[in-house]
């Protein structure tokens, strides 16, 4: 009998996993949440328990991340992450990419960006990353032209040439999905366009090439880059299974980017 239970005790302790550790992870609602509800699963069986947390703007999960009220986020992409960075001076870093959700262009009111009216007014995130990324899709659909130095920062003070003298509305992201019944278009980032029911490939009136840089990372404070259960998030969002299903559930309106 003893021998028994030491056996049995000996099983027990080999089953359990060598990582057994708990996180949490911020998210923004729409494909990042549904995605890492997946990614918490595969997770789990590697001994890694992740708590999602749910942010409604692109500004708290860095700060909360900072904070340490957080241990990693997944909803922005690398110039995002690079220019809170330089403005606010979080020691934070990518660890590996995840999805890259192409940028889109709707509106209630007309069919394409040709339609548009002499002093039409489109709306734009309010934040400077996704601001010139807004910029940079309508001056390659040739709506506008934007002032090359200005790279990935551009702003409305940067369109040079604005031959239909469109107006350019700043909102806050999350708000651009119920703007359009106010305003002739709005470009809108992929999460919120899909939480609102829009789906880019369809309803789009424009939308961002595959040559886009801008490809969503998972982030960590840098004194936790290393650390073993950020290697074990990384592995688990790059399990085949969570590429098939962003494949199958999306259907191209948003790609793996691993």
């Amino acid at each position: 009998m003893l021998k028994f239970l030491a056996t049995a005790a000996l099983a027990a302790l080999i089953s359990v996993p060598a990582l057994a550790e708990d996180i949490k992870v911020g998210v923004t609602p729409g494909e990042h949440a549904e995605i890492m509800e997946k990614v918490k699963d595969i997770a789990a069986k590697k001994g890694l328990n992740i708590e999602i947390l749910e942010f409604s703007d692109y500004v708290v999960p860095n700060q909360a991340l900072a904070d340490g009220d957080l241990n990693a986020n997944s909803f922005q992409h690398q110039p995002y992450l690079d220019n809170q960075i330089a403005d606010r001076g979080f020691d934070l870093v990518a660890v590996g990419k995840t999805i890259t959700t192409p940028m889109g262009v709707y509106s209630k009111k007309v069919k394409s960006l040709s339609e548009l009216a002499d002093g039409a007014t489109v709306a734009i995130p309010n934040d400077p990353t996704n601001g010139g990324r807004a910029l940079l899709v309508l001056a390659k659909e040739g709506l506008i032209k934007v002032n090359p130095d200005a790279g990935l920062k551009a702003g409305p003070a940067d369109i040079i040439e604005n031959p239909k003298n469109i107006q350019i509305s700043e909102l806050d992201a999350a708000q651009l999905p119920r703007s359009l019944d106010d305003v002739d278009a709005a470009v809108i980032n992929t999460n919120y366009a899909l939480e609102a029911g829009l789906n880019p490939t369809k309803d789009s009136i424009a939308i961002e090439g595959s040559e886009s840089p801008y490809a969503n990372v998972i982030v960590v404070r840098s004194a936790d880059k290393d650390a073993p259960w950020v290697k074990t998030l990384v592995e688990a969002y790059h399990d085949d299974s969570i590429k098939a299903f962003i494949t199958d559930h999306y259907k191209g309106a948003i790609i793996a980017s691993w």
